[in-house]
């Protein structure tokens, strides 16, 4: 996916320049902070993604989209609530309020029309917020997730990772392609099934983990047993 980013501050420039750095997918092609320059450029190439600011100086993004002859996918970036009807009647996929974080932008962009098909891109990406950080797992190296009251452990292929966090809450998030519930405290991978064995499940690596007899019927469903 081409992004372009226009916005007249530099620092909102880094954390969008950051922010698609780390998301599979996702290419910055070119970045403005004047919008004469950007009108220029999008006349004569074609993109996927626009990152557009609405306070600017000469020219306000609302007019500079109207402007555009062919629109690109557009996500205003903007510290100003004031304009979200007019961007929503310009058919803007989402609206930025700065500061936003990670998990934010990431939402953004699975909003995105299916013109873009964004979906093959960001639905392997589990997204969860440590302390003041947010960390980037991908789903299919997931082994297994165990709760334990208000913590969970998530065990991949090559990390352990101990948060706080609900079992609950954490399947909200994944996808459901590759995860099943075999316990209260248990969600799996289905990749990592090895066989099941009377009430457990064998994992790759010979381990096992409990079924409980709430959970068994659909479990055996899912793997169409």
């Amino acid at each position: 996916m081409k992004c372009v980013i226009l916005d007249d501050e530099p620092f909102a420039h880094d954390v969008l320049k950051h922010y698609i750095a780390q998301t599979p997918g996702m290419t910055l092609v070119a970045q403005f902070r004047n919008a004469v320059e950007a009108f220029e450029y999008l006349k004569s190439h074609q993109i996927d993604l626009l990152f557009l600011d609405i306070e600017m100086p000469l020219i306000n993004g609302i007019s500079f989209l109207k402007a555009l002859k062919h629109r690109p996918s557009t996500i205003f970036t903007t510290a100003f609530k004031d304009y979200a009807f007019e961007g929503f009647e310009l058919g803007v996929a989402d609206y930025l309020l700065k500061p936003f974080s990670y998990e934010r932008f990431i939402k953004a962009i699975d909003k995105l029309s299916p013109r873009s098909e964004p979906n093959s891109a960001f639905e392997d990406q589990l997204v969860i917020r440590v302390k003041d950080s947010y960390l980037t797992i991908k789903q299919r190296d997931i082994r297994l997730i165990e709760g334990n009251k208000d913590y969970i452990k998530i065990i991949t292929t090559t990390e352990t990772y101990l948060l706080y966090h609900t079992l609950k809450g954490i399947l909200d998030k994944l996808n459901q392609k590759y995860f099943i519930q075999s316990h209260r405290s248990y969600l799996v991978n289905k990749l990592v099934i090895a066989r099941i064995v009377r009430d457990s499940l064998v994992l790759n690596d010979q381990q096992f983990i409990p079924i409980g007899q709430a959970y068994k019927k659909q479990l055996m469903e899912k793997l169409g047993i």
